[in-house]
């Protein structure tokens, strides 16, 4: 980095014309990995307006029963932040969906022993709260606590606990289940059906769907549920890790949330055309395909863009902040370590608001199991010089 750095003070004083088989090189970069996605910002509007209007429709139907409160939506992954690394006609728009507790309960969040990961994995229990007293009663509700089964049975509808829980638990697959169904029951009331046909995609904790117009084109939108931890950006997820399965009551830490807040931080302070998405999307490319996953290249970026001043991500510095990114993951590789972002780090935007814990607790480490296996550790820096 320092070597790039010095190259570029040398020649801060040339204008980008100057550089023409630099400004060539780029154009070939843009052109074979198609790095040009202007469309993304529109589309993304379009999906977060369906799940809007589909969230008020919610607030109608669900308003006098006691189903989990859906909270404004949140767009997040890589095609909220700017920078998919597929096709255009595969990316996936995620969006998150943050439940609150509905009258008469409250979420308290635990240590789960039964998912397997108990640094990074709770359960939320579900408990029924008094509503008979407090600063506004509610009068058109009965207490839970304080009135008798037959007459809740009678005249209120049934608790969370026995609509979408398992045990006293918030259970991701029933709440995934749940939101299906009313997609598609709701989907002729808001005004996007005039324009799509839309299909729900088999999705055991989360709700996928296929947008379909009449010319044939497609978007892919995917709903994730979350429970905010405290006030932080910090979300337990309904969403499972690709290599893991745990049981439907385990709910995994996302940072997915934090994440996009970093990007739109990192997009307010950036100089006008910065190359940061470029790079992402390009690297991501390049490395498609290896044993490297997309977020540990997204980690990586994300520590860079805190150490590089942002004024030196202008576009013409594309090529020497690629190579800054191949040249940290190598070193990571090779050290195997690659420190989570959202962990211990100094140089976190103030405006991101993480649990207290997470200044003192252990870093994670992305290359935890490059540390555990020599062999992968060969492997995958062979396959990354063979790139």
């Amino acid at each position: 980095i320092h070597e790039m750095d010095n190259r570029r003070d040398s020649e801060s004083e040339e204008s980008e014309e100057e550089n023409p088989a630099d400004i060539n090189t780029i154009w070939i970069f843009s052109r074979r990995f198609q790095l040009s996605v202007p469309k993304l910002a529109s589309r993304r509007r379009v999906v977060q307006e369906l799940l809007s209007d589909l969230l008020q429709v919610s607030h109608n139907l669900f308003s006098d029963s006691f189903f989990p409160v859906l909270e404004p939506i949140i767009g997040v992954g890589s095609a909220c932040e700017g920078w998919s690394p597929h096709k255009e006609e595969d990316v996936v728009y995620c969006m998150f969906v943050p439940l609150k507790p509905p009258r008469g309960h409250a979420f308290h969040l635990e240590p789960d022993s039964m998912g397997g990961m108990p640094q990074t994995s709770r359960r939320i229990r579900v408990e029924l709260v008094c509503t008979c007293t407090g600063e506004q009663p509610d009068q058109n509700m009965l207490c839970f606590l304080h009135h008798s089964e037959e007459e809740l049975k009678r005249n209120q509808a049934a608790s969370l606990l026995h609509t979408l829980c398992t045990g006293p638990y918030l259970d991701g697959e029933k709440i995934a289940l749940w939101f299906q169904t009313f997609v598609i029951s709701a989907w002729s009331m808001v005004p996007q059906s005039c324009h799509y046909s839309m299909k729900v995609l088999p999705s055991c904790r989360s709700c996928k769907m296929k947008l379909m117009k009449h010319s044939g084109r497609s978007l892919f939108v995917e709903t994730v549920f979350g429970v905010q931890q405290g006030d932080s950006d910090i979300f337990l997820s309904s969403q499972p890790t690709e290599a893991q399965l745990p049981p439907s009551t385990t709910w995994l830490e996302s940072y997915a949330v934090a994440e996009a807040k970093f990007f739109r931080h990192v997009a307010m302070q950036a100089p006008p055309r910065s190359c940061h998405l470029k790079c992402l999307r390009l690297c991501a490319r390049l490395l498609k395909g290896s044993g490297l996953s997309t977020y540990a290249l997204k980690t990586t970026v994300m520590h860079l863009l805190t150490l590089i001043p942002l004024s030196e991500w202008q576009h013409k510095y594309l090529l020497m902040r690629v190579d800054d990114i191949m040249c940290y993951l190598r070193c990571c590789l090779e050290e195997k370590r690659l420190k989570h972002f959202f962990f211990d780090n100094e140089d976190m935007p103030k405006e991101i608001s993480l649990p207290p814990a997470f200044q003192e607790a252990q870093p994670l480490n992305l290359f935890q199991h490059l540390a555990q296996d020599p062999a992968a550790q060969t492997e995958a820096l062979k396959e990354f010089d063979d790139l």
